[in-house]
């Protein structure tokens, strides 16, 4: 049974830093890519980062390129979200996921399994 766990959020004053780690077991982790996700109005969650099996590849929406940063470390079976400069539009639960068929990163639809979230609070 696949498990994600994600932990590291919290609050942060607006301009602060957090990273945020999800530790997975039950999967072969070095073998698919991942991805970090929140909610999202209107729609079900929306695509925050994601990385290849290997973190040779990486991919962002144009709206976080630049304050998040996504990396792995496939030996502990372990996957990060550095988020920096945070802001007012950034509290929210994010998600870690597993995709394990080779389709686009972007839709929450494509990925296979969830952790339950780890909470981002921003205060101004």
């Amino acid at each position: 049974q696949v498990q994600l766990v994600e932990s590291g959020g919290g609050l942060v004053q607006a301009g602060g830093s957090l990273r945020l780690s999800c530790a997975a077991s039950g999967v072969t982790f070095a073998s698919y890519a991942m991805g970090w996700l929140r909610p999202a109005p209107g729609k079900a969650r929306a695509f925050v980062a994601a990385i290849n099996w290997s973190g040779g590849s990486i991919y962002y929406p144009d709206s976080g390129k630049g304050r998040f940063t996504i990396s792995r470390n496939n030996a502990k079976n372990t996957m990060y979200l550095q988020m920096n400069s945070l802001q007012d539009e950034h509290p929210a639960v994010y998600y870690c996921a597993v995709k394990k068929v080779n389709i686009t990163a972007s839709k929450a639809a494509n990925y296979d399994d969830w952790g339950q979230g780890t909470q981002v609070t921003v205060s101004s």
